[in-house]
């Protein structure tokens, strides 16, 4: 047999796989191997030697290893040469081409035949079949969601259950809201007026669109996703259909759905005259009243079908949340905006606009729209009689809490309103009883509206109580009777503080101190002194204000401020009446607290107060110098919270009205006290000594408690339309408020009232009634109670202004101004201790021995009213004298 055609042995490790890899790289065009190449060049005739001679020595793995590696060579190059030839090109190396995709995939992502970022990029073809895909499963949720709800029956939800309350001590203090306020009437009886009403405010396709509004939708859904709560915005379908589904208010993404399809049916299955009838009779109007039927009793007294346009518009604003609407007002310990008068004025508002866009849609001739400019006139009755006296008011101010408070409560509106809740107040039944008895043993002794029509009606007290170790609301007065007058007293009336808003100022100064006036705005802001209460601040009756660098504070008309003290009297040592901070806070001397103020920055000031626990929205614009002696208007509450925070030593607890709510579900809340250290210990403890002093031998002696320590201050406003006295003990800390507010609801303006002359009186202060209301009433609640002292003060501070000062030489202003006051100004040389209250009052005020107010020109002389920081001066105002006049430029206030 010939040389060439002798078979070549088998190499080793090779076997009958390695033969089929060297046929398929034969196949791809490319030369194969011989059999046993080792891939050395020898084996391509390259090298010395040939096929058959002698292979390199090794075990068999080695050489099985070798001939894999020689197969896998092959198949690289075999694919080369084949994208070599789909390309158009040809040899190794000249570019890779597209393998063909996997067949066995159902969905060729990431594609099989790209490279790189195309490769993550999906075809037409599958992006069209996810879309479709999509489409077809919301069709088949649709569809099935659609099949399953059914159309609600809208006369069911007209059932509720009592909400029972109870006192702190765990007794029933009255089980109400159950009594469902509701009557069913049709269409017919529901003025055309109405309708177009509430169609123009609120869904003006309502008779066009298919029931749902998908932005709406989208909005709300997304709010519940981050956690928020749902926004309005819905048809009127969606809102009946809500008001349908009372028994499941729960804020989730699945019920929002389920409201949606059955929306989508009722939108397509049920008349649209239905709907609305539906709507209107299941709507909440307010005050308990379910229904236009209701609604129309509740604030008209008169049958639906009477209502004349503007009263339509008017309930129709009422839909959009009674609580800020509500002419009456509400009560939360924290409704700061839902006032009589702020309701009012967004009533109004909102009535106006319905009329306007009846108008504009064609629902409302013009000339019948004149006619309705102002409020209609409305009644406020409450029809449960089980809520007369306090307790109305302290069921409000426990609901109000609730729903203010209804992320964590749980509490809303609606489902309150459903009932079925076991509610546990902070309420002590026998303060509350005993703050009631004490404000009408004041009141029946010495208001006499039929002797005194002229300066005895319209008078008002108020009342709180909070325990600084929690800040629990022990006890309220609101007025006296939640069924016959509606505003809470011890809520926000708009009454203003006065004078007791001077401890807040001497908090910022012992926090922040007194700017250095030799230094740049910055630079004075980082660089402070903090004040001790042996600090010296001038006295002087008629003080002219300065910046806290030395600059004549001016408004923006440049007219400069002279501070009044209370019955024109300059207190401290003369020339310049230098005077401390412990006295003039014992005395309540203006000009050394607003000077004080200038002087630490009205804006520390405001913080003071915030972080004492006022709300700020209670107060007004910190950037006039009156800011500091109290022309804000915090509630009683909000008064005694802030006051208890001193008694604390500094820590702040928000006051509160509810412990914990029930339901059949279970507990459903408890309250959980939140701690904040507003003022170190040192501060607070300071300020209630400096209050102490107040107490013992100041303005508030008729305050005293016999074996116990008492802190507080009393407070008179400009024009002595309100007065005050907030004190407290270790234990208890409670506000008095006493104002003539005139609440005729007829009136469309309601204005505070002058007390000259009240109960008898010449002048009220926060001396005279309101601290003997508070002396009573905290005599009796602190019965049982062992006397504690306050913390002893550490030392705090430095002394500003200790150098005697250099008599001030007067300015032409100045000396035009003594030679055209009617009488001269009385002074004292030196602050005395008083005796008593009464020889206190006797000496120095006329058995007046508290108040003040502030001239806001270099006359000064103004007629701006509480609140108007800039009227026009009045030369007619007798210069320097609070008595009968209006107030300065800022309305300031007095002690």
């Amino acid at each position: 047999m010939s040389e060439h055609r002798r078979k070549p042995p088998q190499p080793q490790g090779g076997g009958r796989a390695a033969a089929r890899r060297g046929q398929s790289g034969a196949s791809s065009g490319r030369r194969a191997a011989p059999r046993g190449a080792t891939g050395s060049p020898a084996d391509y005739g390259l090298g010395h030697g040939s096929a058959s001679e002698e292979q390199p020595t090794g075990s068999r793995a080695d050489a099985r290893r070798a001939s894999q590696r020689n197969a896998g060579g092959g198949r690289r190059r075999a694919a080369e040469a084949a994208a070599g030839r789909r390309g158009g090109q040809s040899g190794p190396g000249r570019g890779r081409g597209r393998s063909a995709p996997d067949r066995t995939r159902l969905i060729d992502y990431p594609r099989a035949d790209r490279y790189g970022w195309q490769r993550w990029m999906p075809s037409w073809k599958l992006v069209a079949g996810l879309f479709v895909g999509f489409v077809g499963s919301l069709v088949a949720v649709a569809g099935i969601g659609y099949a399953m709800v059914g159309i609600p029956d809208i006369a069911k939800t007209a059932t509720a259950q009592n909400n029972v309350y109870y006192w702190k001590d765990g007794s029933q203090m009255v089980a109400t809201g159950g009594e469902t306020n509701r009557q069913n009437i049709d269409l017919s009886q529901i003025p055309e007026e109405m309708r177009w009403a509430v169609i123009s405010q609120e869904n003006k396709t309502f008779y066009d669109d298919s029931g749902i509004d998908p932005k709406g939708i989208a909005r709300a859904v997304f709010n519940m996703a981050r956690g928020g709560q749902t926004q309005g915005g819905s048809t009127i379908t969606q809102q009946y259909v809500k008001n349908a589904m009372l028994n499941d208010q729960s804020q989730t993404i699945s019920r929002k759905f389920k409201e949606i399809f059955v929306s989508i049916k009722v939108g397509a299955e049920v008349d649209k005259d239905q709907i609305m009838a539906g709507y209107l009779n299941s709507a909440y109007y307010g005050r308990n009243a379910y229904g236009i039927q209701a609604a129309s009793r509740a604030y008209f007294n008169k049958d639906a079908i009477k209502l004349n346009p503007g009263e339509c518009a008017f309930l129709a604003a009422m839909l959009k949340g009674a609580t800020y609407y509500d002419p009456a007002g509400a009560t939360s310990v924290d409704s700061v905006g839902a006032t009589p008068a702020a309701n009012s004025k967004r009533a109004l508002r909102q009535m106006q606009d319905t009329l306007d866009k009846m108008v504009e849609y064609g629902h409302l001739d013009a000339s019948v729209r004149a006619k309705y400019n102002t409020l209609p006139k409305w009644q406020n009755p409450r029809s449960n009689t089980d809520l007369k006296g306090q307790i109305g008011y302290l069921v409000d101010l426990a609901n109000g809490y609730l729903v203010t408070h209804s992320k964590e409560t749980g509490v809303t509106q609606d489902t309150l309103q459903q009932g079925g809740f076991s509610i546990y107040t902070t309420f002590d039944k026998n303060k509350v009883n005993q703050l009631q008895a004490s404000v009408k043993k004041v009141q029946d002794a010495n208001i006499k509206p039929k002797q005194r029509p002229g300066t005895d009606t319209h008078v008002q007290f108020g009342g709180a109580s909070v325990e600084p170790a929690t800040g629990a609301i022990r006890a309220i007065y609101g007025g006296e009777d939640a069924t016959k007058h509606f505003t809470d007293n011890a809520d926000q009336t708009g009454a203003q503080v006065g004078s007791t808003f001077k401890p807040f100022v001497l908090a910022a100064a012992m926090t922040w101190g007194v700017r250095d006036p030799d230094l740049g705005s910055s630079q004075a802001q980082d660089e402070r002194t903090i004040v001790s209460p042996k600090s010296l601040f001038s006295g002087q009756n008629k003080l002219k204000i300065r910046n806290y660098d030395d600059t004549v504070w001016k408004n923006e008309k440049g007219e400069e401020w002279l501070q009044t003290n209370d019955g024109n009297v300059s207190l401290g040592n003369p020339p310049d009446y230098k005077i401390d901070l412990r006295e003039a806070m014992r005395e309540s001397v203006n000009s050394a607290f607003v000077q004080l103020g200038m002087d630490v920055g009205l804006d520390k000031v405001k913080d003071s107060a915030v972080k004492a626990g006022l709300k700020e929205s209670s107060l007004t614009n910190s950037g006039f110098p009156s800011f500091s002696i109290g022309i804000s208007d915090p509630s009683a509450i909000r008064m005694a919270g802030a006051y208890a925070t001193f008694a604390a030593s500094g820590k702040q607890r928000d006051p509160y009205s509810v412990e914990k709510v029930t339901s059949e579900k279970g507990q459903i809340f408890t309250h959980k006290t939140q701690t904040q250290q507003a003022f170190t210990d040192k501060v607070a403890d300071n300020v209630t000594d400096v209050l102490k002093t107040v107490v013992d031998k100041g303005t508030g002696t008729n305050a005293q408690l016999p074996g116990r320590e008492v802190a507080g201050k009393t407070g008179t406003t400009d024009g002595n339309k309100s007065a005050w006295f907030v004190g407290y003990t270790p234990q208890l800390s409670t506000a008095v408020s006493m104002f003539r507010y005139d609440d005729d609801e007829s009136k469309k303006d309601r204005t505070f009232l002058k007390m000259f002359g009240t109960g008898g009186q010449k002048k009220i202060h926060g001396a005279s009634f309101p601290a003997q209301i508070w002396h009573d009433y905290m005599l009796e609640a602190l019965k049982g109670t062992p006397a504690k002292d306050f913390p002893e003060p550490q030392p705090i501070g430095e002394v500003v202004n200790a150098e005697p000062s250099p008599t001030p030489t007067p300015s032409a202003t100045e000396t035009e101004e003594e030679e055209t006051s009617p009488s001269p100004t009385p002074t004292r040389s030196a602050i005395e201790p008083s005796p008593s209250a009464t020889e206190t009052c006797r000496r120095f005020f006329g058995c007046e021995n508290d108040g003040g107010t502030s001239n806001g020109n270099s006359n000064g002389n103004g007629n701006g009213g509480p609140g108007d920081p800039s009227p026009s001066p009045s030369p007619s105002e007798s210069p320097g004298d609070d008595r009968g006049a209006t107030g300065g430029f800022f309305g300031g206030p007095g002690g």
